[in-house]
């Protein structure tokens, strides 16, 4: 993805979702990145491009919301590994350390994975938002203790600052196994 701007909005009604996915792509010249359902009913719009039209494609959709908004974010300059982990479709190498933080919904969840990565030197596994998760997010990441620890402390603080922490928690030797469950 050549864009650094990416904007989101986490809709309560799938409905509304559609309508706010059309306001956002004709209010900007910007690319869906993602637009779909997620678990429990909720849906999300997630767009790329150039700062300032990533920004006027939120406000147009918060503006078509019709009281479905639960949450929206820009982020103007996003770390290029949350959306590789978003889309992964190759199997990252894990080594070192493992963090997980996860979140009651997915807009504080990608914002908690860009502080994350770009907090320390990790390397984001994958990032899941609300598909068979009953609306929760999780991302994992990986790299020496200490850099994981610094990151999973960054994203801690943003989901916790909003209310939204479920848990984070960090491995410092993961047997494996568990690397081959999650990737």
């Amino acid at each position: 993805m050549s864009e650094k701007s990416v904007g989101l909005i986490e809709l309560s009604s799938i409905a509304a979702g559609f309508a706010v996915a059309d306001s956002m792509l004709k209010a900007g010249n910007v690319r869906l990145y993602l637009s779909r359902s997620i678990c429990s009913g909720k849906y999300m719009v997630l767009v790329a491009g150039d700062a300032s039209a990533v920004e006027s494609a939120v406000a147009a959709g918060a503006a078509a919301a019709n009281g479905c908004l639960i949450d929206r974010f820009v982020i103007s300059s996003i770390h290029p590994d949350v959306l590789t982990a978003l889309g992964r479709t190759t199997v990252a190498v894990p080594e070192g350390a493992l963090g997980v933080l996860e979140s009651f919904n997915v807009a504080t969840l990608i914002r908690a994975a860009d502080a994350a990565a770009k907090s320390a030197a990790v390397q984001l596994l994958d990032v899941r938002l609300a598909m068979a998760l009953g609306g929760k997010a999780f991302f994992t990441m990986t790299g020496d203790v200490a850099s994981v620890q610094t990151a999973v402390a960054a994203g801690r603080a943003v989901i916790a600052g909003a209310g939204m922490l479920v848990n984070a928690v960090v491995i410092p030797r993961p047997h494996p196994d568990v690397y081959r469950e999650i990737i």
